[in-house]
């Protein structure tokens, strides 16, 4: 995809993402829009790290980037905290040479075939903050142009999600993180499926029914696996 967004286009992503209702609906709007102006950006999602020093992710375009991340988490290590901690624009153009995290970046690369990463830091507030991380499966992925792009991006989804930021809302959206995450395992249980698998059964049903991921994945945690949810 050839990103030739003007200043003009940014101004209307920036209107479009600060009259999203509310913080759950803006972050989700936000993801998407990167994989749409930044080139060769494959997957995307957002860390946010809450008052009590929790950090999730939200509004991931795909299981890999759930995974990107949460591989980071559990290790300690990797461009979105390093991002988070240090305040600043953390990019590699390629993990299997890059040295800075070199437990992350092995499992990144052959669990999840990742090579390129740009993670840019979010300031959503006094009591919480959070990350912008962008993933390529191409090495060399993300130029200068779409580094420019992506760091404007940020700028407006930081703002955006200030604006709309409500505690409530924002435990919502964590909420239905682990409620996916429940009904992924379920899946998983019930009809013998991988991760992925289970994840992408997960959206076939969301988009078949024009129902949000969540309520789906609500609907299984609430009554279980029923065969005419996938009808």
């Amino acid at each position: 995809m050839v990103n030739d967004f003007s200043g003009d286009q940014y101004n209307v992503i920036a209107r479009s993402l600060s009259g999203a209702l509310g913080a759950t609906a803006t972050i989700e709007e936000a993801t998407a829009t990167a994989l749409a102006i930044v080139t060769n950006c494959d997957h995307a999602g957002i860390s946010v790290v809450s008052k009590g020093r929790k950090i999730d992710t939200v509004a991931p375009t795909d299981k890999t980037a759930i995974r990107a991340d949460q591989l980071q988490y559990d290790v300690n290590d990797g461009p979105c905290l390093q991002s988070i901690r240090e305040q600043e624009t953390v990019y590699s153009d390629d993990l299997r040479v890059d040295q800075r995290w070199p437990r992350w970046a092995a499992e990144a690369t052959t669990e999840l075939g990742i090579r390129s990463t740009l993670s840019l830091q979010l300031f959503v507030g006094p009591d919480s903050m959070g990350s912008l991380n962008l993933y390529s499966q191409s090495p060399q992925a993300f130029g200068t142009v779409d580094r420019v792009s992506a760091l404007a991006l940020a700028s407006h989804i930081a703002v955006a999600m200030t604006a709309a930021k409500d505690k409530d809302d924002f435990e919502s959206a964590l909420a239905h993180r682990t409620v996916i995450g429940q009904a992924e395992g379920m899946l998983m249980q019930a009809l013998q499926i991988t991760p992925p698998q289970a994840f992408a059964a997960l959206v076939r049903v969301s988009q078949s029914k024009n129902i949000k991921l969540h309520v789906v994945a609500s609907e299984i945690v609430g009554r279980g696996v029923r065969a005419e949810l996938f009808d």
